[in-house]
Order: structure tokens, then C-alpha cells, then sequence
């Protein structure tokens, strides 16, 4: 028993030591937090179920000018499709950008969720589709929402001036273009820091992730068109085949990280589309190809599209096309560049999350292959800091169970992925809240 008694007690003393580490102003934003959540529980379900696709968020937009105006902010609308950015100054000090993103995926909601969405949306290509935050995005609004209120709120504790951008078309790579070219950077004061999070879909809710360096990759949309010579299908032997020089190409790829890549350097092409051919027995005039390329260095995504163009050319040589008839390829534009944290910030933000959170609750976290537009916020002239960080949301009895059981837990981007909402917005505010502060120190 004495034992069992002095385990508890030093317990207890770690806990007591855990909760002085706090700051009065972020102890400040936790009880403010809780006295806000159900306004922002409302918000959150209000965002869950009616989400926009990428480059229709007007509603959405809306939601967030109306939020940040009523907290005293200088809101510009518009900018870059449906972006928009609301300035707080609040004296004299650092300038700190906080981003959110607003664009919703075209998928139909299957988690059964009582608030689940039944919103329908027109696509690119004019079809009507379902329309659902399987990126989290509703969280990271209602957390950038939250984090706003709780930095007026605690306004006294901080002087320098406050940057809120809400972004459109995240999911397409449009929207931080976009806002850029709109000129985003001359109508704000320039930023010393900015700063984003990123719901994870496998990271308990409470518990946050960070990585230095290369934290997402870049994205390439590539488009291949393979011309051949169709004709009939019993009479192979007068075509050249597309269809066989495509799978060709598409196994040639694979050698390019394979054996064309430093191994230490990460990279991906898949070829996520074949399109080739209408019926059993004709062999079709051409097959067309989409791919996605992941890399972390200009240079290696460079050596990817030059291999891509060597392969492609040298295969429709070797199965007899003429020069002009060499396969068509083409990037969509725009490509979204490597997100990249720095090291410095980062350092300091992981700081700020151990003495809050604790060590044990602020992990590093593995590089990922997916992509991120907020890499744009640190490659203009004028050159900002920035990071990223991972905010867990997944119920923590949830991801014990997955694991013990083996089972693999939802993805972003699917259909069934279902945040735990409450702890997953609370800690979201208070990590958000507690690096601006920080960072608002001169």
C-alpha cells in the first residue's frame, strides 16, 4: 500500500508540475475555449453539412467574413476566388498569419453520422455530385473560428498584428495560387511567421504532430496521350497497338524511382487513369494516361518528368511511331510545391506544444507523399516562414481498439472518415492559440 501510495503522489506532483508549465493566458484560452464550445460544436455541424466543392465556397466564405467582422477584423472578400483575409492590429509588434481552408471533396458521406452532409455540388466538368468534408477542413475552420476568438479575448496578452486567411480550392491546388496573383502579400502586412494545421486521420484527438523539413510533397498532375495505329483486333499484326505500348510505359515508369532515384530521396508516380479503346475486338487509335508524381526537391521532380519524357518517347520509337506521332504530354497547371516547415519555427512551435500539451502528447511524425497548398505562403519574393502542423482526431478508445484488432482506421479523403469533434477543436484552438501568442513575443 505504501507503494501504490507514493506512485499516486508522485503522479499527482507530475501532474501539478505538467499544469504549472501552463501560461495564465493559455490557461485563460482553455476555459474560454470550453465556455465557447457549444457556439462552435454549432458552427462545426453548421460547416459539416453544407460544404462547397473547390471554387464555389461563397456560403462558406460568407460564414467566415461574418465570424471575423464581428470580432473587430478588417475583412477583404474575394480574394483569389473565395478566399478571404480579416487584419486585427493590435499595436505594435510581429505580424502572424493563420490559414484555414474551406473547399469541401466530391464524395457521398457514409459515416452515418446524425449531422452527416446530403449536399450536392456541380463539378469541373458540370456533373452534380455529393459533397462532403472528408478533409477535415470543417475542423480546421471551426478551429481557425475558435482561435480567433480566443486571441481577441485574450488581446491584452499580445501586441503585433493578427492575419486571418480563409482559403478557397485547397483540394484542386488553385486557391493559394490564386490569392497570390491577387496579390495577397501587398495587401497585408508582410507576415514574420505563418502558420496552419492539418487534421490527421489515424493521431489520437489531444495529441499533436510536427515535422521540420519536409513535412508534404509536391504535386504533378500529368496528362499522357499514346497515339498508335488502331484497326482490327484479330489482325494485330497490321496496328501498333496503343494499348500494349501504354502497359509498356506504365511498367517503364515504375524503374524511374526504382532504379533512377537515390533511394534516400522519396518520390511516387502512380498512373491512377487508363483510358484506351470502346469495344472487345478494335484496337483503338490512342490511350490516354493520368498520373500523379510526388517528390520533396525541385530537382528530383525535375529528373521524374525528364525520365517520363525519355521512356515515353523511346517506347513509341522502339514500336515503330513515326516523329509525329511521339506521345503528347502535358502538367496541369498550377503544380502545388513542396511543403517544406521551417526549422526554426518549428523548433520554437514544438516547444510551445511540449510545455502545453506535454512531451508525450506532441509527436514527430513521419514525412507524407500527399500535397498542400500553403507551401505558396513561403516561395513569394517576400519570404515568410512557415509550418504546418498535424492536429489528432481520432477518439482515443477508437485508435486502441483499431490497433489492437489490427483493423485500419479510416483515411482523409474517404467517404467514412469521422473526426472526433469536441476534443479534436478544443485542442486545435489551444495549440493554435498558444504558438500565436508566442510568436507574438518580439
Amino acid at each position: 500500500m505504501k507503494l501504490v501510495h507514493s506512485l499516486l503522489v508522485l503522479c499527482i506532483s507530475a501532474q501539478a508540475i505538467y499544469a504549472q508549465t501552463k501560461s495564465p493566458a493559455v490557461k485563460q484560452i482553455e476555459e474560454f475555449t470550453k465556455g465557447q464550445y457549444p457556439s462552435l460544436e454549432k458552427l462545426y455541424r453548421q460547416l459539416h453539412q453544407n460544404p462547397e466543392l473547390s471554387l464555389h465556397e461563397e456560403k462558406t466564405s460568407k460564414i467566415m467574413a461574418a465570424e471575423l467582422r464581428a470580432l473587430g477584423f478588417t475583412v477583404t472578400e474575394k480574394l483569389g476566388a473565395f478566399g478571404l483575409v480579416g487584419i486585427y492590429s493590435n499595436g505594435k509588434g510581429p505580424t502572424v498569419l493563420i490559414r484555414t481552408d474551406m473547399d469541401g471533396l466530391p464524395l457521398e458521406e457514409k459515416t452515418g453520422l446524425p449531422y452527416a452532409s446530403k449536399a450536392r455540388g456541380v463539378n469541373a466538368a458540370g456533373a452534380e455530385v455529393s459533397v462532403m468534408h472528408a478533409c477535415g477542413h470543417d475542423i480546421h475552420m471551426t478551429v481557425f473560428i475558435g482561435t480567433a476568438r480566443a486571441l481577441i479575448e485574450t488581446k491584452k496578452n499580445w501586441k503585433g498584428t493578427l492575419v486571418m486567411v480563409a482559403q478557397s480550392a485547397e483540394e484542386n491546388g488553385f486557391g493559394a495560387d490564386l490569392m497570390f496573383k491577387a496579390g495577397l502579400y501587398d495587401k497585408i502586412p508582410t507576415p514574420d511567421y505563418a502558420i496552419a494545421l492539418h487534421d490527421h486521420a489515424t493521431l489520437e484527438a489531444g495529441k499533436i504532430g510536427y515535422r521540420s523539413g519536409a513535412f508534404m510533397a509536391s504535386v504533378d498532375m500529368m496528362n499522357i496521350t499514346i497515339h498508335g495505329k488502331g484497326g482490327h483486333g484479330a489482325a494485330p499484326h497490321t496496328t501498333i497497338d496503343p494499348v500494349v505500348l501504354s502497359a509498356e510505359m506504365i511498367m517503364a515508369f515504375q524503374t524511374i524511382v526504382s532504379r533512377e532515384i537515390n533511394p534516400l530521396e522519396p518520390a511516387v508516380i502512380t498512373v491512377g487513369s487508363v483510358h484506351g479503346g470502346a469495344v472487345h475486338n478494335i484496337i483503338p487509335d490512342e490511350v490516354k494516361l493520368q498520373l500523379t508524381l510526388r517528390s520533396y526537391s525541385p530537382e528530383v521532380r525535375q529528373q521524374i518528368i525528364t525520365a517520363i519524357h525519355r521512356l515515353s518517347k523511346q517506347l513509341a520509337l522502339a514500336a515503330g511511331l513515326p516523329e509525329d506521332k511521339m506521345p503528347e504530354i502535358t502538367i496541369n497547371d498550377p503544380q502545388t510545391p513542396a511543403t517544406i516547415n521551417d526549422a526554426a519555427l518549428t523548433a520554437r512551435l514544438v516547444s510551445i506544444f511540449q510545455q502545453n500539451f506535454g512531451k508525450e502528447n506532441v509527436l514527430e511524425m513521419p514525412p507524407a507523399m500527399v500535397g498542400e497548398d500553403f507551401s505558396r505562403f513561403a516561395l513569394q519574393d517576400k519570404k515568410v516562414p512557415i509550418c504546418m502542423f498535424w492536429l489528432g482526431t481520432i477518439d482515443p478508445a477508437i485508435a486502441k481498439d483499431a490497433r489492437d484488432k489490427g483493423i485500419i482506421l479510416p483515411s482523409l479523403h474517404s467517404s467514412t472518415f469521422s473526426p472526433s469533434p469536441e476534443p479534436t477543436i478544443k485542442t486545435g484552438i489551444t495549440a493554435m492559440s498558444a504558438a500565436a501568442l508566442d510568436l507574438f513575443k518580439k
